[in-house]
């Protein structure tokens, strides 16, 4: 019998192997392809042990879970960030070796947005960094049309009111200026679609070039537009370090856990150690 803290949710064993993602991991269980210990398996949410219960998928035994991968990448504009487009147009895909190992980008950045893109194959901490409780900061050096005002500014830093609620209050530093336009450094906490463009065209000022520079514990650096390099280890524990910090809820209290699934081991007789 598994205990709670050896079991895995069955689809996420089956993504971590890399054959494919959580959600469609999800459809092939639904689909009866996927079989534990030689048992057909329909049900979401069951836990296996992934080093006693033995995994199929179309008959097909899974491979081991891959190691956590970590990859910065300084996107170039004119890329798409994700890893395949149906209309055939330029991805980051294109730009990446990942070595046999499946990963995918942490959010987004536009089509003609540059900078710092975090890719990984660790769906927790891809979570933490988007999820707007754990207040991860994303900083862009942005060009925009015109200048702004210290009154401009200071409606940033309290929040702006779009379409789709207030924005949480950004941080924003003047960086240089021309004539007709100037560079500034703003920093979110949230992750909304083209949150910086649209906040700043909110209070007159079009973003006329954005460039992603820091993205939670990462910084871009040197890094050249177009190349990418994988994480030192303490980046990556950086990026782990998130998840030993537990969202709060609005009320400020600990964010409730919300009841486990069975352990399929329970029903499941293991296969017996090597």
């Amino acid at each position: 019998m598994a205990s709670q803290a050896s079991s895995i949710r069955l689809q996420k064993v089956i993504a971590q192997s890399g054959l494919t993602s959580r959600r469609k991991a999800e459809a092939l269980i639904v689909a009866g392809r996927v079989t534990v210990n030689g048992r057909v398996v329909t049900e979401l949410g069951i836990r296996i042990d992934p080093t006693r219960d033995h995994v199929k998928v179309d008959g097909r035994h899974i491979k081991p879970p891959q190691p956590d991968t970590f990859l910065m990448l300084n996107k170039p504009a004119g890329y798409l960030s994700t890893m395949s487009d149906p209309l055939d147009r330029p991805t980051i895909a294109d730009l990446i070796v990942t070595r046999g190992v499946r990963i995918f980008p942490v959010g987004r950045l536009d089509y003609d947005s540059e900078g710092l893109l975090l890719l990984t194959n660790n769906g927790a901490i891809a979570h933490a960094c988007l999820h707007p409780r754990y207040h991860v900061a994303k900083t862009y050096e942005v060009k925009i049309k015109g200048i702004l005002t210290d009154e401009e500014i200071a409606q940033l830093e309290k929040g702006v009111v779009l379409d789709d609620g207030p924005t949480e209050p950004a941080r924003v530093r003047k960086l240089h200026k021309a004539e007709a336009n100037s560079w500034i450094e703003m920093t979110i906490y949230e992750g909304r679609k083209h949150q910086v463009k649209r906040m700043l065209e909110a209070i007159g000022h079009p973003v006329i070039k954005l460039r992603r520079t820091k993205f939670g514990p990462l910084s871009l650096g040197t890094l050249p537009v177009g190349h990418s390099r994988y994480l030192t280890d303490a980046e990556a524990n950086a990026l782990r370090a998130l998840l030993r910090h537990q969202p709060v809820g609005s009320s400020g209290h600990p964010k409730p856990v919300s009841r486990r699934a069975p352990v399929l081991s329970k029903s499941v007789t293991p296969l017996p150690s090597a």
